[in-house]
């Protein structure tokens, strides 16, 4: 299985992204980081447009697709990594969009399989692929067999 985050913005170095690596590291699926530069000098909705078409054209054509987003369906870990599973019998390719700081465009939305909320709390985006990163690996050691802290 191939897994893309597409994200509005860049993160070349520092803390979470060392974090954001080592979560990479350690998850048994490959994943692939594709940045889109924001541009904000823009109207809004022009802005939220160009976003979409920029991360719609960065992901496969036939992944299915989750959208992150604060309104989104909150899940537990094993639920998450059950809905992974699923994916993975059925398309293989899975990819994350993640939006700039006004969100991803509603057509982005709605093509989603699933929109997922990490919490009702606003999170710095670099922190959102920190935690998107570690569910990621969390699910591919639930999938494997790995004892959870849960069980």
């Amino acid at each position: 299985m191939r897994m893309t985050i597409a994200a509005v913005g860049r993160d070349r170095s520092g803390p979470a992204r060392d974090l954001y690596d080592e979560y990479c590291r350690r998850c048994s699926w490959p994943i692939r980081l594709v940045e889109i530069a924001p541009r904000r000098a823009i109207p809004l909705e022009r802005r939220l447009a160009d976003e979409g078409v920029r991360l719609a054209a960065a992901i496969a054509r036939d992944a299915a697709v989750i959208a992150l987003d604060e309104r989104g369906r909150l899940l537990s870990s094993r639920s998450f990594a059950t809905r992974i599973a699923a994916w993975q019998q059925r398309r293989g390719d899975l990819a994350f969009l993640i939006g700039g700081p006004d969100g991803l465009a509603d057509d982005l939305i709605e093509r989603a399989e699933l929109v997922l909320a990490l919490g009702r709390m606003t999170w710095p985006h670099r922190l959102v692929r920190v935690l998107l990163a570690e569910q990621l690996y969390r699910a591919s050691t639930i999938l494997a067999g790995h004892p959870y802290h849960r069980d």
